[in-house]
Formats: C-alpha cells, sequence, structure tokens
C-alpha cells in the first residue's frame, strides 16, 4: 500500500527538534517514505514560540549538512530523508496546505497542534481523509479535535480518557528507532539525569533534590528554552545544552528522572532511555505511570522525601534489574507503525 501523505502544522520542520512531538511525527513521517509513500511535510520556519524566523539558523544547518535545498518568496523547500519538506511564514500555513491538496491531492493529512483545527477542517472540506495527533492533554493538544478529524490518534490510554466520547479515537503510541541492546553498566562519572528542566517538567523538585542529595550528581539537557542559570548555585549540577543525540546522555547515567508537575501525555525520554537499558523514576501524573509501567518506580512530584529515598534505595544490583525490565517493556515499542494504522484504519 503506497500514496501521499501529508503532515502539517505550524510548528518547525524535520529534521530541526524541539520536543517529543517534533521527534514523534519525523519518526512517522520517516516511515511512511520507506515504505514507499510519497511523504510532504508543510511547517513553518516561524514557530508559534519564536518572536523572529528561524529561517538562518535551519539554512546553516542544512548547507553546513550538504543538504540540497532553495528558496521561492520567504519559503523553503528541501528533502529530509525521503520527505520533502517546505517551510513556509506563519501566516501562509493554511495557504499552502490548500495548494497540496488542489495539486498532490492527499489519500491522508496529518495534524496536531497550535492551530490544527482549521488545518484539519480544510483538508476534511476537501474530502481527504484526516488523522488529528493527540500529543498531550493541553488545550494546545486537544485542539485539533475543533476540526473534526475522521480519527485522532492519542499517544496513550491516558490521552484517549481524555478524548470526548463523540470523537473516533485509537490509542497510537510514538514511534521509536532501534530496540539498542540492554547495557546495564553506566561510564564513569554519570549518575542522574533529567531532561527539558522547566516547572512544568519538575524543575523545583530537582533544584530542593539538588540540595537534599548533595553527594549525588545531576545531569539537566536544555530543553524548551535555557534554564541553566537558575540551577547555578548548585555545585552537584551540570548542564548540557539542547542535544538532538541523547543515546550518549542516556548510557552514561544510571537513572533518569521525570518529575513533571503536568500531565504529560506519554514522555518519549522515558522510553528512549529504557531502549539504553535506563530505568526512570517518575511523577505519578497524566501518562507517565503507563510509560514507567512500574509502580515501585514512582513518587509523588511534591513528595521530597519519597523521590530522595527511591533514588538512594537504587543500589548497583538494584540499578540492573530495574534497568532490563524497563528494556524489555519498551523494546515492543520499537514496531513498525503503518500496519498498527492500517488495522485502525487510518489508512486509506
Amino acid at each position: 500500500m503506497s500514496g501521499t501523505v501529508v503532515f502539517v502544522w505550524r510548528r518547525i520542520p524535520p529534521p530541526f527538534l524541539i520536543g517529543g512531538a517534533e521527534v514523534s511525527q519525523q519518526l512517522l513521517a520517516e516511515e511512511f517514505a520507506a515504505a514507499g509513500w510519497r511523504v510532504i511535510y508543510v511547517a513553518s520556519h516561524e514557530p508559534p514560540w519564536a518572536q523572529v524566523s528561524e529561517l538562518p539558523s535551519m539554512l546553516d544547518h542544512l548547507a553546513k549538512a550538504g543538504v540540497p535545498h532553495s528558496q521561492h518568496g520567504g519559503s523553503l523547500a528541501y528533502t529530509s530523508r525521503g520527505v520533502q519538506v517546505r517551510a513556509v511564514p506563519r501566516d501562509r500555513v493554511e495557504a499552502e496546505l490548500e495548494t497540496v491538496l488542489t495539486v498532490d491531492r492527499p489519500d491522508l493529512v496529518v495534524t496536531s497542534q497550535e492551530g490544527s483545527a482549521e488545518l484539519a477542517a480544510a483538508a476534511r472540506g476537501r474530502g481527504v481523509k484526516v488523522a488529528g495527533w493527540l500529543h498531550s492533554v493541553s488545550k494546545t493538544g486537544m485542539h485539533v479535535l475543533g476540526g473534526r478529524p475522521h480519527v485522532a490518534l492519542a499517544t496513550s490510554r491516558f490521552v484517549l480518557s481524555r478524548t470526548p466520547p463523540e470523537q473516533a479515537a485509537v490509542v497510537f503510541y510514538p514511534p521509536f528507532r532501534g530496540p539498542g541492546s540492554c547495557h546495564h553498566e553506566p561510564h564513569a562519572g554519570g549518575d542522574l539525569l533529567m531532561v527539558n528542566p522547566v516547572p512544568a517538567k519538575g524543575s523545583g523538585l530537582v533544584h530542593r533534590l539538588a540540595e537534599a542529595l548533595p553527594h549525588r550528581r545531576f545531569t539537566l539537557v536544555e530543553g524548551w528554552w535555557d534554564t541553566s542559570a537558575d540551577f547555578a548555585r548548585h555545585p552537584n549540577v551540570v548542564w548540557v545544552p539542547r542535544t538532538y543525540d541523547m543515546a550518549p546522555l542516556y548510557r552514561m547515567h544510571r537513572l533518569l528522572l521525570v518529575p513533571s508537575t503536568c500531565e504529560d501525555a506519554y514522555p518519549r525520554v522515558i522510553v528512549e532511555a529504557a531502549l539504553a537499558g535506563r530505568p526512570t523514576i517518575g511523577s505519578t501524573r497524566g501518562g507517565i505511570p503507563e510509560a514507567v509501567a512500574d509502580p515501585g518506580m514512582l513518587a509523588p512530584p511534591d513528595d521530597l522525601d519519597a523521590w530522595a529515598a527511591l533514588i538512594e534505595g537504587l543500589d548497583r544490583q538494584a540499578l540492573a534489574v530495574a534497568g532490563e525490565g524497563a528494556w524489555r517493556r519498551a523494546v515492543p515499542m520499537t514496531r513498525l507503525c503503518l500496519p498498527e494504522l492500517a488495522a485502525a484504519g487510518v489508512l486509506p
């Protein structure tokens, strides 16, 4: 089975990644391309959170990577791993989608996040099947439902539980690469790892843990924005700028911390760390328990004593057992996704 599939949203396109939604959509788009589909990815180089265009940095990256590209009237076109990317100004995303619907006549449109209800409605109005991907239960994440997509892709059972019953929906866990191998022994120096240390992700608890456990070392990886100055007072905290290749960081640490205070849908980092043989202590909020899948590795995000006890209670042997269990649970998540979508009736 093959055809044309369009991914469209108002965020940045691949391979420029900010968070889990960007990674998930890139991997699915690449799987479509590898399976012989024509894949068009319409996005913006002026994402909703930016005050200025990210076009200069995108052009710099493409030039350094030797990726052929073209510019015309503020738009950028290039191909990334078989995916035909069209990055346009923010106010031209919907017009670009209309052009694609007219010229390319896609079989399926996948959309999500900011302003996606209008994009879904535009595609549906042309008689094209629309899948709205629910990456979160926030107002932004659920906005696409306003465009009445034919099916909603709920990124976890937790997200499905928050989806209105009148909306056709299926659980569709994020795509993941590789199963890798389960390496229990971390590289020298690695201890506790956290990604995206901002308030909604539990940075407040990490401050308290760093003070309560001065003998433990914390590595924090930049996520949505740079909060390094907030942690400068902690001598046991190391800051790492945003990185797209997290695998080495997972492998060199003993344990991942996901203390989110918000209701995360299904954090990619938990499964990514597990595929490197690293267990996670996670918050009891949202879809985190679903991703961790081990009640003994969960604690309320405001319970400092519980988190400290879990961290201190995991000796070398316990970490090895927890890491192997996490790896075995994560391996099935590296499945091919297109057969799953076909079985759910998403693919035409």
